[in-house]
């Protein structure tokens, strides 16, 4: 019963996204935008790293999966491009380009291409875990530059961290994605 309304939904939704005009998805696209920008506000920060765990990968994830490879990377270059703009919400309410964390924010426009192209195939869950992926090359390639330390220091403050809960995140959006059925 559940899984048929479930279905369904999604039917619906994917079925009136389908006869959306380009204004109404470019809507969506800033709507996915903020909902970034609040789930970056859940955060935790950790005393040995300036990268926090945040919400903001399932969220950058389910935009690719929602709005499709196109507006779901239009929806992450307006969360960046509104943030280096000087909009507060990156995590903690920050803005602006020169953060350790921008890496990561670059990542997130390529990340919701690829959960979208990957939602469109077969194999949804390896897409979830490569955008994760390209997520943290971004981000340490950016992060360098704050801390300046070596390859291994990089992974060990700006990767394994975050792992097992963006393994959990991207296995949680993937199986969604496998779960609607696109029309």
């Amino acid at each position: 019963m559940i899984r048929k309304i479930w279905i369904k939904t999604w039917d619906k939704y994917f079925e009136i996204y389908r006869l959306m005009g380009i204004t109404e998805k470019i809507i969506l696209s800033i709507i996915f935008s903020i909902l970034t920008g609040i789930s970056a506000q859940i955060y935790i920060k950790l005393p040995f790293t300036p990268v926090p765990v945040t919400m903001q990968t399932f969220t950058v994830l389910l935009s690719g999966i929602l709005l499709g490879k196109n507006f779901g990377c239009l929806s992450q270059i307006f969360y960046f491009i509104g943030g280096i703009s000087g909009i507060g919400w990156f995590y903690a309410g920050g803005a602006g380009i020169l953060r350790p964390t921008t890496g990561y924010l670059i990542g997130f426009i390529f990340a919701s291409y690829i959960s979208g192209y990957y939602s469109e195939k077969k194999n949804k869950i390896l897409g979830m875990i490569l955008s994760t992926i390209i997520i943290y090359i971004c981000g340490i390639l950016y992060l360098k530059i704050f801390v300046n330390k070596g390859f291994k220091d990089l992974l060990l403050i700006g990767v394994l961290p975050f792992i097992p809960g963006d393994i959990i995140k991207a296995i949680i959006a993937g199986y969604l994605a496998k779960s609607i059925k696109r029309i």
